[in-house]
Formats: C-alpha cells, structure tokens, sequence
C-alpha cells in the first residue's frame, strides 16, 4: 500500500468565505473597511497568524495589535470553520475511491489542528483520514517540510504523494523530497508553468490515475 497526503485551504475544500467572514467580522469590530474574497484568498496559505498579519497591514492596523486581533479571528473562525466551507466536486468520492484501492491517506495543513479537524468532521471526511497534521502539531510550518515528514512517518509505508494547491504545497514537497501532485482550481498565485509539481490536475478524477503511476514508481 502507498500513502497519499493531501493540503486543507484550496485543495480538499474552499475554505475561503468563512475565513474571510472570519476576519471582516473582526474589521467590522475595529472599525475598519471589509476585505473582498479575492484579497483574502491572496493571503490564504502561510497559515492564520500569517492571514491576519496581512489582513492588519492591508487595513492600516498597528502590528502591535496583532496578539489581540488574532485571538479574535481565531475564536470567531474555531466557532465557524465549517458554515461557509464545502468539499470541491468529486473530492468525496474520489478520496472513497483511493481509500478503497488501499492508499493511506492524511492531510497536512497550515490551518490549526482544531479547525481542521472540525471541518473534516462537519464534511463528513474525517473517517477517511489516518492521520492529520496541522499547523500547530509540530514546531514548524509548512514550506518547512517538518510537518509533512510527521504526517509520513505517522503513515508509513513508501514514500507519499503530496496534494495541493499553491506555491507553498509546491515549495514543501520540493524541500521533504517528495512527489507532488497539484490541484489547479485552489488558491495558487502563480501560473500552473511557474509552480514545481510532477502530476497537475482540475478534476479530482483524474488523481486515483496520478496516484496508481506514484506507487508504481515507488515499488
């Protein structure tokens, strides 16, 4: 059997409306001006305590606040991580598919672990991970390839095939070594060209075919 390791935000679900609800309700309580979607999905990627200092700098908010003001977003979003947030088409069944085929599967994320495990749970997919790490179940965060290493060894077994979404999933695979896979519809700044990966795809449908090669090359 091989492992695969998926990305959260823009991979497995779109996440983005109740991150943005998240942190335009902590505007609205400063006073300040809310953000569209597409900035915020612009400063999806490095994590929440990252979003929120970008939110701040975008909002001509004082970076001293910043302890405050990302303990406000986190509370609102831990409460309503998952309201918004819907898995992308065929992401459901085509995780059923590589479960029953025998993969592994985990997901490693930069979002919290609370949250994420939340999601999964409201989205009915959290049975059909083994493992989950998140940005805060080891000391570094992903581009450092230090939780997507965890999320391996808890699987075990060959070397895993990373999915995901952005530069910054790109950038993690490249730095632990492994095979990456990306998802063209998430969050991705820069064109497909400009982003590192082995495998790239739109619909979810084509991976249990990107993932059967990985194996087989890991044989």
């Amino acid at each position: 059997m091989s492992a695969i390791i998926f990305d959260l935000d823009g991979t497995l679900v779109d996440s983005a409306p109740d991150i943005q609800a998240a942190a335009n309700t902590m505007l609205g309580e400063e006073g300040r001006e809310p953000l569209d979607l597409m900035t915020i999905i612009s400063f999806i990627g490095n994590g929440l305590p990252k979003l929120v200092e970008r939110v701040l700098r975008a909002s001509r908010i004082d970076g001293a606040e910043f302890d405050r003001l990302y303990s406000r977003v986190a509370g609102i979003y831990g409460k309503n991580a998952s309201v918004l947030t819907c898995p992308y088409e065929w992401v459901p069944e085509t995780l059923a598919e590589l479960k029953s085929q025998g993969f592994r599967l985990g997901v490693c994320t930069n979002k919290p672990e609370a949250p994420t495990l939340a999601i999964l749970c409201d989205l009915s997919l959290d049975g059909l991970f083994d493992v989950v790490i998140g940005g805060d179940s080891t000391p570094a965060r992903k581009p450092d390839p230090t939780p997507l290493l965890a999320a391996a060894r808890a699987l075990g077994g060959d070397a895993p095939l990373f999915v995901g979404d952005s530069e910054v999933d790109a950038e993690t695979a490249v730095n632990a070594g492994v095979t990456f896979a990306l998802f063209t519809e998430g969050y991705r700044k820069s064109p497909v060209t400009r982003i590192v990966h082995r495998y790239s795809f739109s619909d979810f449908r084509a991976l249990p075919e990107f993932a059967a090669i990985s194996a087989l090359e890991h044989t």
